[in-house]
């Protein structure tokens, strides 16, 4: 893996913790400020190798953003690295939300935070939308690469087709395209090579998951059946063990397993659970500390949160030392070129998602049923000028986009509910 100029522990901690105090916007604009610190800014990874990573986080379980963190933390630092950018990512946006938590069982209430949170999206999708312009550059090698992309982007868009059946698609048939494109057809020792790389991965991942559902799995059994705090969390441990897709997949886990099944929650308050992970920093996945705080208090809040980020630490461990491999055997990189190419496509959806959310505003009046939200607009135009022609820091950004979501309101200009 190319590293270019890896940085210090100390250094490393300092940045992914700023990551996870500002990282609002979900896991593209989290990878998006990531690229811009790891890559442009601090040099610490190529743009090849940090596409090579986003493709590869894709096709395993847990949230992309963390485990993006913990492999840069990986190759940057060792074992060490690892852990502390992955601890450090996390910890901002677990702290807020177990605050947040305490005061929703203190006063039964959340706070009105949408002046905020409406000045900061339009920001960080200027940050998106330049990350996404920089990596798709990179990982469009050839006109191929970029008929793989826009058929992904289709069927995304067209079809109810999950991520990661859209990346494994893309990676698979990319792949068997461009080997038969090309006129050298891989020799047997390169399709043994890739095949050997495929299945130790494979056995590399089984192994992690396996292990980390185990551990919590033997431990249970030797306390009582009773205890809510085994239960709570062998329950997320078991949903970051195989939680692909959005947050939404996550709100399917939670609302059947704990709403329906265990009766742990309220219908309300699994819905105020979400929305604190949407509008605090950092991965939703937090959404998990709310939730075991108001089931079993600050130990719950611990136990839940241990529980769901647990297994990205052992997918990553298991995935990072096959990456180089991947990319060294000619069927398995034409593979990676195909699914980095696919995951672009995919941040692209997610990116027109985020623009609609963020520019338009219903509205009877144009015909169209909405119109320009003009204020976000501006404010997405500026954070781009500033991000592009100064090089300011997504952390001033998130912070200018706040003040003026926050002066919007003073002013009657704000759109958001």
């Amino acid at each position: 893996m190319n590293r270019t100029n890896p940085g210090s522990l100390a250094e490393i901690a300092r940045l992914f913790f700023k990551l996870g105090a500002i990282g609002f916007g979900g896991p593209a604009a989290h990878i998006a400020m990531m690229e811009d610190e790891v890559v442009q800014r601090r040099k610490w990874l190529s743009q090849e190798a940090f596409l090579d990573l986003i493709g590869a986080t894709n096709l395993i379980p847990g949230p992309n953003s963390t485990e993006m963190a913990i492999h840069v933390g990986y190759l940057c630092g060792g074992w060490p690295g690892l852990m502390v950018a992955g601890a450090c990512f996390i910890l901002p946006a677990v702290a807020v939300t177990a605050t947040l938590a305490w005061g929703y069982i203190s006063f039964g209430a959340l706070p009105q935070v949408a002046p905020l949170l409406y000045g900061i999206k339009p920001a960080v999708l200027a940050v998106v939308l330049a990350a996404l312009w920089r990596l798709g550059k990179k990982a469009v090698k050839s006109k191929q690469l970029l008929l793989i992309g826009f058929a992904v982007v289709l069927l995304l868009l067209l079809t109810n087709l999950g991520a990661v059946v859209a990346l494994l698609l893309g990676g698979v048939l990319g792949a068997v395209w461009l080997r038969w494109r090309d006129r050298n057809p891989p020799t047997s020792s390169n399709r043994q090579s890739g095949l050997l790389v495929a299945s130790s991965l494979a056995e590399r991942l089984a192994l992690a998951g396996g292990s980390a559902t185990g551990a919590i799995a033997t431990a249970s059994s030797t306390a009582a059946s009773t205890t809510t705090l085994w239960q709570l969390g062998l329950f997320f441990l078991k949903i970051g063990c195989v939680l692909f897709g959005s947050g939404y997949v996550l709100v399917a886990f939670l609302e059947k397993g704990l709403v329906a099944e265990r009766g742990w929650l309220t219908q309300q308050q699994l819905l105020d659970a979400i929305a604190i992970g949407q509008f605090t920093p950092g991965p939703v996945s937090s959404t998990a500390t709310f939730i075991g705080y108001l089931i079993a208090g600050l130990p719950g809040a611990i136990v839940a949160t241990a529980g769901i980020f647990l297994p990205s630490f052992g997918f990553v461990a298991a995935l990072n030392p096959l990456i180089p491999k991947l990319r060294s055997a000619k069927l398995t990189a034409a593979f990676l070129d195909a699914v980095n190419v696919s995951a672009v496509a995919l941040m692209t959806v997610v990116t027109l998602t985020l623009a609609q959310a963020t520019l338009l505003v219903p509205s009877e009046a144009t015909g169209l049923g909405f119109s320009l939200d003009w204020v976000a607009v501006a404010i997405a135009l500026l954070a781009a000028i500033a991000l592009l022609r100064f090089r300011l820091n997504a952390a001033w950004l998130v912070l200018g986009g706040a003040m003026v979501g926050w002066a919007s309101q003073q002013l009657g200009w704000l759109n958001a509910s």
